[in-house]
């Protein structure tokens, strides 16, 4: 039996170690290119730039999550977009605090839209939330407690396929139409918005928009190590069998429902991170982020750029939302057809994604070259055929 390579090399693997290391020399270069340079010097980044591909970024991260338990484990999950867009909620509740006697009704403690419905107390959901690190716990722990709770009903009576596919989107719409309504006390269909600062730093200041692209930056190259350390471990390799072969990994003896749980609560506290970095960026978090839509455009942000490559994953959430921000602002009324279009392309033609297909191409040549091996998968298995 051949010795396993070090966790280092596995880690940082031809497919993975140029992304890190663009994400890090990002996350430290465009802050210096929009602060450091004038405006309308050369190496200048405008901070709408700055901001836009600061939110891809919180997106790819979200890709990443959800690859994680598609690409590596076969658990298509529609629903992934609320746990984006619970900690998101996480971090408004904690940005909506911070306004304090500074919003238009100047209630030190209530925020605007509860003085505005008459609210006399604050609720008890949202005690804590002027502490910034409860906060940040909260955008980790409550989608990781929903995914485990659902995970744990799901799994253990071994819904699996479309039927999981189809309850994961019927629970994130279910969950947009509880946030629409005003009771809930989370803002209703206005959602949370009007914030002022972070941590007593400006959101409109350009040094925070820069410092949050960092945060967003570094948090994907962190994902991405944290999802490539589980994928090529022991337990990579378990799971990748669940995915090829549920039944039959199920009879060799493992507990199969407790390797999905696991990367499942992973996956959904990723996404909840994605999504509270994404709020302070962007500005506002409302019920339409529950979408069930949002859920599907990152599978195809997925399928475009590699299922179960990670990589290719958060490459596809960055190249869709590019194509998205091009043409909404040339072709508004044509974007829907073209990311349709695009899926349909994907699926027919590039069924391994742009990452998966430039890795076989690779394979072939290596192949009709008799003095290089073929390389392997991330987890040491081939990728499944759909």
């Amino acid at each position: 039996m051949t010795s396993r390579k070090p966790i280092l090399f596995r880690l940082m693997a031809p497919h993975i170690a140029p992304a890190i290391l663009a994400l890090v020399a990002a996350a430290a270069l465009v802050p210096i290119a929009n602060l450091a340079f004038p405006p309308d010097h050369a190496l200048h980044v405008p901070t709408g730039t700055v901001v836009l591909v600061g939110k891809w970024l919180t997106y790819a991260l979200l890709a990443v999550a959800l690859d994680l338990v598609w690409g590596y484990c076969g658990i298509l999950s529609l629903g992934h977009g609320a746990f984006f867009a619970l900690g998101g909620y996480a971090m408004g509740m904690h940005l909506m605090r911070e306004i304090g006697p500074r919003g238009v009704y100047g209630h030190p403690v209530l925020p605007d839209f509860m003085v505005f419905l008459d609210w006399e107390a604050l609720p008890v959901a949202w005690w804590g939330f002027d502490v910034f690190a409860y906060a940040a716990f909260m955008a980790l722990f409550v989608p990781g407690a929903l995914a485990f709770v659902f995970g744990w009903l799901a799994f253990r009576s071994r819904v699996t396929g479309v039927y999981l596919s189809i309850i994961t989107q019927a629970g994130t719409y279910a969950l947009m139409l509880a946030f629409f309504r005003n009771e809930l006390g989370f803002g209703g269909n206005n959602g949370l918005t009007d914030f002022k600062d972070v941590l007593g730093f400006s959101l409109q200041a350009d040094t925070t928009r820069a410092a949050l692209f960092a945060l967003s930056a570094l948090a994907l190259a962190g994902g991405l190590l944290l999802a490539q350390a589980i994928v090529t471990s022991k337990f990579g390799l378990v799971l990748v069998a669940i995915r090829d072969a549920e039944a039959r990994t199920r009879f060799l003896g493992w507990r199969v429902e407790r390797f999905k749980l696991f990367v499942f609560v992973v996956s959904a506290m990723m996404a909840g991170l994605a999504g509270a970095l994404y709020v302070p960026q962007v500005g506002i978090i409302n019920p339409s982020e529950f979408s069930p839509a949002n859920s599907i455009e990152a599978v195809i942000w997925v399928a475009v750029g590699g299922r179960g490559t990670l990589s290719g994953a958060a490459l596809g959430a960055i190249l869709v939302n590019w194509l998205e921000s091009f043409l909404t602002g040339a072709y508004p009324e044509a974007w829907l057809f073209v990311l349709g279009f695009l899926f349909v392309v994907v699926t027919l033609f590039l069924p391994k994604g742009i990452l998966g297909a430039l890795r076989s191409l690779r394979g072939r040549r290596r192949a009709a070259d008799p003095g290089k091996a073929p390389e392997k998968s991330p987890a040491g298995a081939t990728q499944a055929a759909e």
